[in-house]
């Protein structure tokens, strides 16, 4: 049946449906055929061919301009329709062999500094005909509004339409420089930070309560401090210059506690809680390749 549709349709259906719109958009059918690299008779007897094929005047021919009939504006339409939807078909097949096009990524400032950033020369270099448009902030974008394709999340996500893939974990530790512990004693208990300089995060999501867990049970302390700050690099550098005491994602710290700028306190009364680390995007069957390959890359090596 398929073939039987295209034999009838002929092959030349999308070319004729391209030139009618050339001439409607040039005004005449020498504009058009300069702009198809035709001559104006072979325009000419396409147009006679698309009216004969439908059994009605398209377009109406003076010396001075062609009127398109309303049968002339409805094909107009249905060409432009057809057209644009063969560009698009064509565009996805091709994304799907060699995923290309602008992507745009937002991640926290801390996690995607520390964690994103390292990765993306090799993504670029695997993946060269995508443009990787970062943005760094803690704030939350509105992927399903279209502010970014894909968006890296911390902790539970709220119900939403949108498609999310797990990317790892993060645990969460209490640190400290030495030099702060010198000075001002190294807590042995949970309670001990009420003597303490407890550096927070500013978030209006954020009470001052850190979680700790004591025999099997859990529970939380209120804490203060004179320093809040919206991302854990901020407080793990305020951490090591010796202000006080942080609690912050340990990926965050990773290299001060490796090299003894910081130093992990309370770890046996840590309670092992740790956020969710998401990739959130717009899915479903059309999911441009372009995000396909990096979410699938993110899961691989982040």
């Amino acid at each position: 049946m398929i073939a039987k549709i295209a034999a009838a349709a002929g092959l030349d259906r999308a070319r004729e449906m391209a030139l009618f719109v050339a001439v409607h958009d040039t005004g005449s059918f020498s504009a058009a055929a300069r702009q198809l690299a035709m001559s104006p008779s072979a325009v000419s007897r396409a147009m006679g061919r698309i009216e004969a094929r439908l059994g009605v005047r398209l377009v109406l021919r003076s010396t001075r301009a062609l009127t398109f009939t309303a049968e002339g504006q409805a094909y107009l339409r249905a060409a432009r329709r057809i057209l644009a939807d063969l560009d698009e078909a064509e565009q996805e097949i091709a994304d799907s062999g060699v995923p290309r096009g602008r992507l745009r990524v937002s991640a926290a400032l801390a996690h995607g500094r520390l964690c994103v950033v390292p990765l993306l020369g090799a993504f670029v270099r695997r993946y060269p005909h995508i443009l990787v448009d970062l943005a760094l902030s803690d704030s939350l974008v509105d992927v399903a509004g279209g502010e970014a394709d894909v968006a890296i999340r911390f902790g539970p996500l709220p119900d939403s339409t949108l498609t999310a893939r797990k990317l790892g974990e993060s645990g969460r530790v209490i640190v400290a420089s030495p030099g702060y512990l010198a000075r001002h004693g190294t807590p042995a208990s949970p309670e001990d930070l009420h003597g303490h300089n407890c550096l927070n995060f500013n978030f209006r999501r954020a009470e001052p309560l850190w979680p700790f867990r004591r025999e099997g049970v859990d529970f939380a302390l209120s804490v203060h401090g004179n320093i809040e700050a919206n991302n854990g690099e901020t407080l793990g550098e305020l951490a090591q210059a010796g202000v006080g005491i942080a609690r912050v994602g340990a990926f965050s710290v990773a290299a001060q506690i490796a090299d003894g700028r910081l130093v992990p306190v309370l770890e046996a009364f840590n309670p092992g809680d740790v956020e969710q680390i998401s990739a959130v995007f717009v899915g479903g069957a059309s999911v441009p390749a372009r995000v396909r390959v990096f979410v699938d890359y993110l899961v691989g090596n982040l």
